[in-house]
């Protein structure tokens, strides 16, 4: 008896959709040695010439105009994509989805991303007969991610769900199991051992995060956190963008024994135990991460739409503060200075609360999936 096969697609307009579906690949294999599991991006995997250009020019569109990103997001935010545009994403994109499908025989289609999920819902109305789960992967639910051939949708919130209902979605093709994370950063590591692995000193710690989505373009916002250089230990983590980190290494202000500046790396739930607090951008995969290792989180100019529905939620529930001025960084930072223990204790509080497994989270919900797939058929 062959294993159980489960595909998940996703995009790369940005990292936490595909980092959403590693997470749950590897919390699908965790939950059965009978499953098998397979991520793509099926645009860069389709087109890896075209795709990455296309990436490109989304990244700097959402950097350089995000009012007009926010305009966009809004105007279509209760809509499905038109059937026309289905048709020229798969005519233009996604012709081979079939054949891929085909050639991989999933016996269920998981997607992170809004793209895929279109693609896939069309097929199946085509006569495609596999079972489609969608995991929305922020703290909204957009109207392009709704479609009436998705067989399960995971999502956040309950707030979510009541935003799936009063577009169409039946209640029973809703589960709340919150945004997948990697089993990493559901692990606590010992913040002494890693201080001495990452070469850092024992004070007070800021992680800095999102350096290749708007922070690095901001010449104020940086070079203002060096002014604390001497007093808290700053970690900037740019990701994939080399320019910013070559350049910014050159530059006398980041030069500094309490600076530690960071390309791309698998290892940010370490870097998120030993800091003391996090400044990021409010991208749903990140602020969750963020939330299961329990460090308080300011957030840095929100991209319309999305991003400002995840700070909406996640400054509501106090697990975070929008920085809206100097004076935000210059109260936290004294705080870290000024209250070290008593911050670090409610940090501990947090955690435990967040490690705490909910009824169900989505590689559960998935396993549910494939056990009762003959209902699907």
């Amino acid at each position: 008896m062959r294993k159980k096969r489960v595909l998940l697609l996703s995009e790369g307009f940005g990292a936490g959709h595909t980092q959403a579906a590693h997470a749950l690949s590897v919390r699908l294999r965790q939950q059965s040695p009978e499953v098998q599991t397979r991520v793509l991006e099926l645009g860069s995997f389709l087109h890896p010439t075209i795709a990455p250009w296309i990436f490109t020019a989304y990244r700097k569109t959402v950097t350089t105009q995000p009012k007009l990103y926010g305009m966009v997001y809004r105007s279509q935010y209760k809509k499905s994509l038109n059937r026309f545009t289905q048709l020229a994403l798969h005519r233009i994109f996604y012709a081979q989805t079939a054949e891929i499908i085909h050639q991989l025989q999933p016996d269920t289609i998981v997607c992170t991303h809004p793209f895929p999920n279109v693609v896939i819902s069309r097929l199946k109305r085509f006569g495609l007969n596999i079972p489609l789960c969608t995991v929305i992967t922020d703290y909204d639910a957009h109207g392009t991610w709704v479609s009436p051939e998705v067989n399960k949708y995971l999502v956040s919130t309950p707030a979510v769900k009541e935003k799936l209902l009063s577009r169409g979605v039946p209640e029973e093709s809703i589960e709340v199991t919150g945004i997948p994370v990697h089993p990493n950063f559901l692990e606590q590591n010992n913040r002494e051992e890693l201080r001495d692995r990452f070469r850092l000193k024992p004070m007070p710690t800021v992680l800095v995060m999102g350096g290749g989505w708007g922070l690095v373009k901001d010449e104020d916002f940086l070079p203002y956190l060096t002014r604390w250089r001497n007093r808290i230990q700053l970690i900037i983590c740019l990701g994939s963008n080399e320019k910013a980190l070559e350049t910014m290494s050159e530059d006398p202000r980041f030069q500094h024994d309490n600076i530690r500046l960071l390309g791309f790396t698998n290892e940010i739930d370490k870097w998120m135990d030993v800091s003391d607090l996090l400044i990021t951008k409010p991208g749903g995969m990140t602020c969750t991460e963020g939330l299961a290792k329990g460090i308080p989180m300011l957030f840095y100019k929100p991209i319309p739409g999305q991003e400002e529905e995840n700070l909406q939620y996640f400054t509501q529930h106090g697990f975070g503060q929008q920085i809206t001025s100097a004076e935000t960084i210059d109260h936290w930072f004294e705080l870290l200075l000024k209250r070290y223990p008593e911050l670090l204790q409610r940090r501990a509080m947090l955690t435990e609360r967040q490690s705490k497994p909910q009824v169900k989270d989505c590689s559960q919900a998935i396993m549910e999936m494939l056990t009762m797939q003959k209902t699907f058929v």
